[in-house]
């Protein structure tokens, strides 16, 4: 959007265009019926445009208050209500916050300003209103004094500015950049002895009326600036007096327009330029329209908000468009390499196969071969675990010796007869019990614990094939009838059962 730039005076409004750090002057409209009717047809021509209007008017005021420490909206209505003390309630006001005053209670100390005549403004506020164009702010040749000096790098505390606009001077008293007292004073003679002349006097009356309200000391120097063309400035020099409480310090307009990066340079004394391009690159965050007239410019800054927003949301979408399309195509590429990989293996493979000896069978039968023998590979089973089970109980029972054992792996009808699916392991143990001067009972004790301790094992069912001693029903068991018949070892034979599942 491009940015235009209205100054308003006392008699007639100017349009200036701004691009670029080039002003220039679109037309002039005098303060009567005609002009507003011309001004009114210019803004229907640049209804696209962003104005800023920037006045020079006498009816400008400036007060300091205090308010308690205060937040959000109880805060605003406290300002509104002493602006209305101040300034009789002018909707052309601003507030400035100087800072907390280092007390408990942490009052705000307050720059109150306002254009106390409103009425001046309202035609062309109203036909700006009428033509629904963007009004960014009211702004104010005092207003940007303080912001003038600093961009020059003449910054200071306290001092005064005099510059040259409308047939008038300005004379502006600033405190830390801020605008405390502002007045336009008519300039009657407008040579350049005539200019040098009034900027002297004028620096003196308003240094007197300063001292005059107090607002600095009797003895007490300030500092003045005079903005002035670089043809005026030798006799403006010489009308400043040397010896008086105001240290002068001449500011070349061209000089001012080059550090301002202003590429237009002001022709005359004049300093409007100066101020339009400085509104222009640097507006103040305090203006006076109130919203009121800023209505068509909250619309704009949603407007241009809302395009904003759909752009980074466009942007967002081409660029995730273009990273799913480089990774589309990194998969196509891939996918094309995979294939071309497949068919030199699908070749190499043909190739080494036709090398096979052929086995007179197709493949899906070789297949259902070799599946079946993995099958039955896997239901292999071995005798370890059976064999590890009887080494454990031997260890714990020295007396017996074994002397053989015979593992087979079949079906045993007597234990799984109705127990589908169950496959029993058949382990035959063949030893004998050595024992020194034993008697029966004692070896058939140890050789009881042995069956005991196969049949801790919940899988093991033990069948006894051979006991030590030969025991029949109804038949008396009595020791030996000799030493021989005692050292001799007992043999037995047990079978043991177990159950695996597959």
């Amino acid at each position: 959007m491009s940015s235009r730039l209205l100054y308003l005076n006392t008699h007639r409004l100017s349009a200036h265009a701004w691009q670029q750090g080039k002003l220039r002057a679109e037309g002039v409209f005098d303060n009567d019926e005609g002009g507003l009717q011309q001004f009114a047809e210019y803004l229907r021509e640049h209804s696209s445009s962003q104005f800023s209007l920037l006045a020079n008017v006498a009816e400008e005021g400036h007060a300091l208050e205090t308010i308690p420490f205060l937040q959000g909206g109880d805060r605003q209505t406290l300002i509104t209500r002493k602006i209305g003390q101040h300034f009789l309630g002018t909707p052309l006001a601003a507030a400035v916050s100087l800072g907390y005053e280092k007390s408990q209670r942490k009052n705000e100390k307050l720059l109150l300003s306002a254009l106390t005549n409103p009425a001046h403004f309202e035609p062309w506020l109203r036909r700006i209103g009428d033509a629904e164009v963007p009004l960014a702010g009211i702004y104010t040749v005092a207003q940007l004094g303080g912001q003038l000096l600093k961009k020059l790098g003449q910054d200071s505390g306290r001092c005064l500015l005099l510059t040259l606009q409308d047939h008038s001077i300005r004379e502006t008293y600033l405190v830390d950049g801020h605008a405390h007292f502002s007045r336009m004073a008519p300039l009657t003679d407008s040579s350049i002895a005539g200019i040098a002349s009034a900027f002297a006097a004028e620096a003196g009356k308003l240094h007197q009326y300063l001292i005059g309200q107090r607002l600095i000391g009797r003895d007490e120097g300030l500092p003045a600036f005079i903005v002035a063309h670089p043809l005026t400035i030798p006799s403006i020099e010489k009308a400043c007096p040397e010896h008086s409480k105001l240290n002068f310090t001449l500011i070349d307009s061209h000089v001012a327009a080059h550090k301002l990066k202003l590429h237009t340079l002001p022709a005359d004394n004049r300093s409007d330029q100066l101020f339009l391009h400085l509104l222009a690159t640097a507006p103040p965050a305090q203006q006076f329209a109130d919203e009121t007239h800023r209505h068509h410019f909250r619309l704009a800054q949603i407007r241009h908000g809302l395009f904003a927003a759909g752009l980074i949301a466009l942007l967002g979408g081409v660029l995730f468009a273009a990273k799913e399309t480089y990774k589309a195509s990194d998969l196509r590429a891939e996918a094309r390499a995979l294939a071309a990989s497949e068919a030199d293996f699908s070749r190499r493979y043909q190739e080494i196969s036709a090398t096979f000896p052929q086995l007179g069978m197709d493949n899906n039968t070789l297949r259902r071969v070799t599946g079946r023998y993995g099958e039955l590979l896997a239901q292999q089973r071995q005798p370890t675990p059976s064999y590890r089970m009887i080494s454990h109980v031997l260890d714990r029972m020295p007396a017996i010796v074994l002397e053989g054992i015979d593992w087979k792996f079949g079906q045993n009808f007597r234990l799984t007869v109705g127990v589908p699916g169950r496959e029993p392991e058949i382990t035959t143990v063949r030893g004998s019990i050595h024992l020194e001067r034993a008697t029966t009972r004692q070896t058939l004790a140890v050789f009881d614990q042995f069956v005991d301790a196969l049949r801790a094992d919940p899988a093991n069912t033990i069948n006894v094939l051979q006991r030590p001693f030969d025991i029949e029903s109804g038949r008396a068991l009595r020791g030996g009838d000799g030493l021989d018949e005692e050292t001799q070892p007992r043999q037995f034979a047990v079978e043991i059962v177990r159950n695996v599942a597959p």
